[in-house]
């Protein structure tokens, strides 16, 4: 599970070429790749070079992903596995042990800096593409949206980072210097304000053609969390009001609603569903192998988080499949969510069921197994490859980047820390925790940020929100002081050091 050459991703950008990629709203096996003075020819061509964009949304670079990262990084989780130096990029963040040199930060910068590049000659190239003008714009809009979520991602996981807005010439990549984190979130914000102004960017799409790709509602929600980070709270509640609608009800603007079962969020059988704003998709057919696991379109925390030499003996058992360990839930977590209704579809208690002589699994060979593990994305033995391919790699639950109960808690949190409405803060996570519930009975929250905290941290639990909250919200060097979390350093991630090699790039204090 080892890279075992490592090259700086500004470099490896800067030389991309368009090739076809899978996605749930196409389906081309890639064949080769076009040099790109001779690409963006027609609107075919425009629509790959927008796939190839979407495509690094769901970057899963050797076994580590946005989600697991920070959710290894956190309380809630340690990194698991099958030893300490089991995906060591892991394990460097579950202990704060982060090196330039080790850490999931390589990856997290690969994947934010390949799709910033990607969107960047997208839209060079698409003003001179001849194409409807109604769906270039649409896809301007949608390019534009995702190098805003790219540069999100890398400006809060970084800090002082490249802005990069043109395509680069390899000489020039050398000479790029860091932008304040401010003249970031400036573009970010003109990006998602330019997409949400495009009337050809729809509000819904029909998911069995056009599912996963961006709407104005996802551009509002993206925008309003960016706004909650910049501590712009009125600004990010108005926002995320949009995309709320009446807690609790149908928005019948972007079609959103939360599940009445929890449950169902986390069953592959439904996928695009009404609280879905923006999902990374994945799928069994894409015949990814070990030559390539970041190639790969099927979601490896499903065999990373399945339970290690599982084996079922009663007919009762859950049809999981045999994985590697990875994410076990922490001691802590599991006695804050024991007794909440969401515990069942979020913790998988192996322990209980090798005790209970449902099933086995090797709980000695687990690196710091507690017994939980997560049940959200266990793997299972009905959701195997269809595609051919490695098995191991191949399985089609998709995740969610945003999804509405994360909406209703950005918008409570930004009505409570700016002062703004506290009834319908105090709705929008009523409203949350009665769906959790599910059972007729109202279940008033009170609008408090402890309570906002709470909700969200039972809510999301291994999603890849609970770092990035415990640091905006400043609790990280308290809540992650045992796991060696230091304050005034760790907020952000080191830049990898292949990055600095011969280039003007400055490394974060304190590594």
């Amino acid at each position: 599970m080892k890279k075992l050459i490592k090259i700086s991703a500004l470099v490896v950008a800067g030389l991309l070429v368009t090739q076809a990629c899978k996605n749930n709203f196409i389906d081309i096996k890639p064949k080769g790749t076009d040099l790109e003075s001779n690409y963006y020819k027609n609107q075919t061509e425009a629509f790959n070079g927008l796939v190839a964009v979407y495509d690094v949304v769901g970057w899963q670079g050797d076994f580590v992903t946005r989600e697991n990262a920070m959710s290894a990084g956190s309380d809630d989780h340690y990194a698991g596995g099958g030893s300490a130096s089991d995906v060591s990029e892991l394990q460097a963040i579950s202990i704060w042990a982060l090196t330039p040199a080790n850490g999931p930060q390589g990856t997290l910068w690969s994947a934010g800096y390949s799709g910033v590049f990607r969107a960047n000659t997208l839209l060079k190239k698409l003003p001179d593409v001849p194409m409807d003008d109604a769906l270039k714009s649409r896809y301007i809009s949608e390019t534009k949206f995702l190098r805003a979520y790219f540069y999100f991602d890398l400006v809060r996981f970084f800090g002082n980072i490249p802005l990069i807005t043109e395509p680069l010439s390899q000489a020039d990549i050398y000479n790029v210097l860091q932008a304040k984190p401010e003249l970031v979130y400036a573009q970010i914000e003109k990006d998602l304000k330019d997409a949400i102004a495009d009337t050809n960017l729809p509000n819904t799409v029909t998911s069995t053609i056009d599912g996963g790709r961006i709407t104005k509602g996802a551009a509002h929600a993206l925008l309003g969390k960016v706004l909650l980070y910049e501590k712009k709270y009125a600004e990010a509640a108005a926002e995320l009001a949009l995309v709320n609608g009446t807690p609790g009800q149908l928005n019948a603007t972007y079609g959103y609603k939360l599940l009445t079962n929890f449950g169902d969020l986390w069953k592959t059988n439904t996928k695009f569903n009404s609280e879905s704003i923006m999902e990374i998709t994945h799928s069994s057919k894409s015949a990814g192998s070990w030559d390539c696991i970041s190639c790969t379109e099927g979601n490896v925390l499903n065999i990373m988080t399945a339970p290690r030499d599982y084996k079922t003996v009663a007919a009762t058992a859950p049809d999981y499949i045999s994985g590697y360990g990875f994410l076990p839930i922490t001691q802590n977590l599991f006695d804050a969510i024991h007794y909440d209704p969401r515990n069942k579809a979020t913790v998988l208690n192996m322990d209980s069921l090798q005790a209970n002589g449902i099933a086995t699994y090797n709980a000695t060979s687990g690196y710091k197994n507690t017994g939980f593990l997560l049940e959200k994305f266990a793997g299972r033995v009905s959701d195997k490859t269809t595609g051919g391919g490695t098995t191991e790699l191949n399985y089609p639950q998709n995740m969610y980047a945003i999804r509405l109960a994360d909406t209703y808690l950005m918008e409570a949190e930004a009505l409570i820390m700016g002062g703004g409405d506290l009834a319908r803060a105090a709705s929008l996570l009523t409203a949350v925790r009665t769906r959790a519930h599910n059972d007729g009975i109202v279940r008033p929250v009170v609008a408090t940020m402890a309570n906002v905290k709470s909700e969200r941290r039972l809510e999301l639990v291994g999603e890849g929100h609970r770092l990035p909250d415990l640091i905006r919200w400043g609790d990280a060097a308290t809540v992650l002081a045992s796991r060696g979390f230091t304050a005034n350093k760790n907020e952000l991630l080191p830049i990898p050091l292949n990055e600095l090699d011969n280039t003007k790039l400055v490394q974060n204090p304190g590594y």
